[in-house]
């Protein structure tokens, strides 16, 4: 592992950025990190073994506000826990190199959690972009996210909650890595708290992780997301949870993800996929409806 770069020697914000043979719109991520209204950060690249000449070059001409990471390829997991333990400040936020922030983000996100000692961490509504367009809302609800994951990555997390929940599973290079690792949090006891403002813009494209390998492994990441949270997947804890958590602000009515969960058990795969990707067409959909009327 090598680095370069210039960077301040106590930050209270750590902003990573993991990079693998894709810079075209590095550059946008980085922009949005040196215009935050909060100053006090610093930017951690970490280039997760690419090897295509045109990415190579474009990380030579960074500049001294950020200190380059490399390391050989361990996918995006293993880039994240790479750039949280070279992280210097209090706060990490973890930040794909094509997605961006709103000039805000860092101050909001502080605020937030100051005002709320009992959350381990914070995130925004996402501001869809390329290939959808719409915003989506966000709340947190733990018992949610035992079926679903309503939390994007891009959290503002203390550095110290990361390594007491021990950081992302680098065995899942599938993808809904941050999935397991938010969920995780919450068994830990460790909740979030959605800002709620669209400050964090979300790229999608087909060839994208979500796009092109989570979502057609949704079932099968699902099960051995399950397998490593057995205590919390029992029928008995799932009714604990739900009776905890049901009175907290959600995205769907609670009572139906216990058809979600019987549907996922008993279905065959294929069935049950392709009820998801129903579902989640159509709740998407319609969330972003529902964003564009409330705000026009």
């Amino acid at each position: 592992m090598s680095y370069a770069g210039n960077y301040a020697q106590s930050p209270n914000v750590s902003v990573i950025i993991p990079c693998y043979n894709a810079h075209a719109f590095l550059g946008r991520a980085l922009d949005s990190v040196r215009t935050q209204t909060f100053r006090d950060f610093e930017i951690v690249v970490v280039n997760d073994g690419s090897t295509e000449p045109d990415t190579l070059a474009y990380l030579q001409t960074l500049g001294d506000d950020v200190r380059l990471v490399h390391q050989e390829n361990r996918g995006l997991p293993g880039a994240r826990n790479t750039g949280f333990r070279e992280a210097l400040g209090e706060f990490v936020l973890p930040l794909d190199c094509d997605d961006w922030i709103e000039p805000t983000f860092l101050a909001k996100a502080i605020a937030l959690l100051e005002a709320n000692p009992d959350r381990a961490y914070a995130f925004a509504h996402i501001s869809l972009e390329g290939n959808e367009a719409g915003v989506l809302k966000k709340t947190y609800n733990f018992f949610e996210q035992l079926f679903l994951n309503h939390v994007p990555y891009c959290i503002f997390i203390r550095k110290q909650v990361w390594e007491q929940a021990g950081g992302y599973d680098e065995s899942m290079r599938r993808g809904c890595e941050d999935w397991e690792f938010n969920l995780r949090l919450g068994t830990s006891g460790f909740y979030g708290l959605a800002i709620p403002e669209p400050l964090f813009h979300y790229q999608v494209a087909t060839t994208g992780m979500l796009q092109s390998v989570s979502s057609d492994l949704y079932a099968e990441l699902w099960s051995g997301i399950q397998a490593k949270h057995k205590d919390f997947y029992s029928l008995g804890s799932l009714i604990r949870v739900w009776v905890e958590w049901r009175s907290i602000p959600s995205n769907r009515f609670l009572l139906l993800y216990f058809i979600y969960y019987l549907a996922h058990s008993t279905l065959p795969q294929t069935v049950f996929m392709a009820l998801y990707r129903r579902l989640l067409s159509f709740s998407r959909a319609t969330r972003i409806r529902a964003a564009a009327r409330l705000n026009g």
